[in-house]
């Protein structure tokens, strides 16, 4: 039995090249073209069949289709036509063509397409290249690269990879340790080791070794590729391994980034639409849904217009219901995703450490000198509370206190303003005085900021919770638990309650009941509206992390959903943001954090108080693996985003200057 067609293009039935190639003369005949006529023939019908209809174009009207094509069009629109026209080895030879042509090479474009290839592919594209150019590709190739990025790209140019799906358990197990001692085991890393297996091994075989050298190296192999490479290189090896994981979803991340953020990358993403359309894009589509809070039909509904947007929209065939069953292949990638997050061991990294050669009373004495006499020296605040942990703040607040009689806090407020105010008081303040501040915050006033009382109830420990309880009653004279009881409501208020009481289990999973509470949740998701809800929240709410990541794993089989989707498809308002805030925490804590620091500086202002909350509190505890995970998800470094947004309204630059301090660099 074949393998079933995963594509949205197929061969049209009661197909005619002659009719269809008259079609396309009579919609670009005389003043103006029909571009509806042009762009609902070509997407209906297969590659083959294109070539099929440039054929008897050529045969009826002695025109080349493609120059009369690009005579009638103009901008994306005509570069989308133009790409479906073109065999898919000439497509993939003219981008890698002007890839490397001109003053800068698009790495990236090459990355994409030698990484994502098979065998038989990269012999068709090579063999196109040299016919479309008399040029030789790799030669091509090693004249505008250097360093292991070249050597990789020459491997992955001879499409020799293995092809067979017989896997030795010995050699699996020889490869893993191999891949170890090359990177992890010592001091350096032996690339040449890297490049052989990952350029050789076939794609089963990897799979097995990634799954082997989690084990011994307790960390997956893409976090091993991150520290141990860089550059260009790192990024090449990172795209075959996530090739070689599933290509759907390394073409879902690709399709992502091409149309988040300001602009589109419409090169990227009409090469992809076009390559994928005819092999693979349902399965893709599939992961997308998976990985984001989108349809990839509703993000190139939202991110382009006109006839390109027809265009994509035919290609794409379709919009998903968000929280539908998987198809095998995303049921498999979600339940490898929860394996990986549960296996994984994260080294946790912040940006601020203890200032070695400390002195509370010189600090004292030098805070005291910048606020005296006329103006301020806010460069010397600046430079001693970002450069000291919070343990070595409270005792310069003590000491500041006993050496001048004076509330070091209360001159900070009287000597700064607006934001910087607020980052650098929030610096100084205990971390539980510093939630209890933003929880009192975002419940006061007309309005409520659920986010903030998600975020943080959400991601701090029981201990933490519980300091933050404390610190709150001190400060406020009454409880937060009333706070919240007074402020929120119905399902969301409960949830709330259950997490500021800072008794979630913890330890590892209980694997007698990750079972039970993964099945629980499946029947739940067949429950009326009020049963749902209190299942998935008395779960989500008391299970510990590690035993959260069993469960969801379990229930991708149970159900053949994904616990997020579900989330997202049957739950509503501040509830659902809730549970889904914590299956995204449970997921990979970083990763969260950086989503919520991308989306509060996106778009028409900042949220300033959001961004002052995220690097004030994880600062010393997750900073640095924050920053990787932007990085990693926006294209784009956390120092970048606050370099253009954090100076907007603030005229000093020094509310600036203090994140970036607290940022630690650019990555």
């Amino acid at each position: 039995m074949g393998k079933e067609f995963k594509g949205t293009v197929k061969d049209y039935p009661d197909f005619d090249a002659n009719s269809d190639a008259e079609s396309l003369y009579n919609a670009m005949k005389g003043f103006g073209s029909d571009k509806q006529t042009i762009l609902d023939l070509i997407t209906s019908r297969s590659n083959a069949q294109r070539q099929e209809i440039r054929s008897a174009y050529k045969s009826l009207y002695g025109q080349d289709l493609i120059d009369d094509l690009k005579y009638e069009l103009t901008g994306k629109f005509e570069r989308l036509i133009i790409g479906l026209m073109r065999p898919p080895a000439y497509h993939d030879a003219k981008e890698i063509k002007d890839a490397i042509k001109g003053a800068g090479t698009d790495e990236k474009c090459l990355i994409e397409i030698l990484a994502s290839r098979t065998n038989q592919q990269i012999h068709d594209l090579v063999a196109a290249y040299k016919d479309a150019y008399n040029r030789d590709l790799e030669e091509d190739v090693i004249g505008d690269t250097s360093g292991h990025f070249k050597k990789m790209l020459v491997v992955l140019l001879q499409g020799s990879r293995e092809e067979d799906d017989v896997v030795s358990e010995d050699l699996v197990q020889q490869d893993a340790q191999d891949l170890y001692d090359a990177g992890e085991a010592q001091w350096g890393t032996d690339e040449a080791q890297f490049i052989m297996l990952l350029g050789n091994r076939s794609v089963t075989h990897l799979q097995c070794v990634f799954d082997e050298y989690q084990k011994i190296a307790e960390k997956s192999i893409e976090d091993s590729i991150k520290s141990e490479l860089s550059g260009d290189f790192e990024r090449l090896m990172l795209a075959v391994v996530h090739c070689i994981r599933s290509k759907p979803m390394f073409f879902a991340q690709r399709l992502y980034k091409s149309m988040k953020g300001l602009g589109t990358a419409d090169n990227t993403l009409i090469r992809i639409m076009v390559s994928r359309c005819e092999i693979d894009m349902l399965d893709i589509r599939e992961c997308f849904r998976l990985r984001y809070e989108k349809s990839l039909y509703n993000m190139i509904q939202d991110d382009t217009s006109g006839e390109y947007k027809q265009t994509l929209l035919k290609l794409c065939g379709g919009d998903d219901d968000i929280a539908g069953e998987f198809f095998p292949e995303a049921a498999q990638i979600a339940y490898k995703m929860w394996e990986i997050s549960a296996s994984t061991k994260i080294q946790l990294r912040g940006t601020v450490k203890p200032c070695s050669n400390f002195d509370p009373a010189s600090d004292a004495k030098a805070l005291r000198k910048a606020m005296k006499g006329f103006g301020t020296d806010e460069d010397a605040i600046i430079e001693i509370v970002t450069q000291r942990s919070n343990k070595q703040r409270q005792e310069i607040r003590k000491t500041f206190k006993s050496l001048l009689g004076r509330d070091l806090m209360a001159d900070l407020k009287s000597e700064l303003s607006k934001n910087l105010e607020r980052l650098i008081l929030g610096l100084m303040m205990t971390p539980a005085e510093f939630d209890a501040k933003m929880m009192k915050k975002a419940i006061e006033g007309a309005g409520t900021d659920e986010h903030a009382l998600i975020e943080i109830l959400v991601t701090r420990s029981n201990e933490e919770i519980q300091d933050m309880c404390s610190a709150f009653q001190s400060a406020y004279k009454t409880s937060l638990e009333d706070a919240i009881a007074s402020d929120t409501s119905g399902h969301f208020k409960r949830a709330l309650i259950s997490l500021a009481q800072g008794a979630r289990e913890e330890g590892p999973e209980d694997r007698d009941k990750v079972l039970e509470d993964a099945q629980g949740l499946a029947d739940a998701c067949n429950a009326d509206s009020d049963d749902m809800q209190d299942k998935i929240m008395s779960i989500l709410c008391t299970r510990s992390f590690p035993h959260l990541r069993r469960v969801f794993q379990e229930f991708v089989r149970c159900s053949n959903k994904d616990i997020e989707q579900v989330i997202k498809k049957e739950l509503s308002g501040d509830f659902k943001n809730a549970m889904f805030a914590i299956v995204r925490s449970v997921k990979n804590r970083p990763s969260y954090f950086a989503d919520r620091l991308y989306k509060a500086m996106k778009g028409l202002g900042t949220d300033d108080r959001a961004l002052i909350r995220i690097m004030v509190s994880r600062s010393e505890i997750d900073l640095f693996n924050i920053r990787k995970e932007f990085k990693e998800t926006h294209d784009a470094t956390l120092h970048e985003f606050i370099q253009v947004e954090a100076f907007v309204g603030d005229t000093s630059g020094d509310y600036r200057k203090t994140l970036l301090i607290l940022c630690g660099g650019e990555d």
